[in-house]
């Protein structure tokens, strides 16, 4: 029983730090000019993926593949409108801001779920 509450203290560690680093970038995703790269994204992925295993069968699975599956489309989001910033700079900016703002949204409800112990749905 110890352990077991020792292991769900450590995942929430853990999901607390990767949230907190998405949370970080979303941020600075719609503040104009506070882009912090995406070093933080790198980590916060590298944690999650070495991680998730430690969290199978418990309700932080949920928080860790909603973190990736976040972070995945978001990318591919970025990657599909960049053409928009090379053609044309204010709908590029619009779009990004955009998606910025769904990743915000994102992050934030997993933060809230998780510190109430709740699972994410798929």
């Amino acid at each position: 029983m110890n352990n077991d509450l020792e292991q769900l203290k450590s995942l929430n560690t853990i999901g607390t730090i990767s949230y907190v680093l998405h949370l970080v970038v979303a941020v600075a995703g719609v503040i104009p000019g506070a882009q912090v790269g995406v070093t933080l994204l790198l980590v916060a992925l590298i944690i999650d993926l070495i991680k998730r295993g430690d969290a199978r069968g418990t309700w932080h699975e949920s928080h860790f593949n909603w973190r990736l599956r976040t972070l995945l489309i978001a990318g591919v989001l970025y990657l599909v409108t960049l053409p928009l910033w090379l053609l044309f700079v204010f709908p590029g900016m619009v779009a990004w801001w955009g998606i910025s703002i769904w990743f915000l949204y994102r992050i934030i409800k997993g933060m809230i779920r998780m510190n109430a112990g709740q699972s994410m749905e798929n």
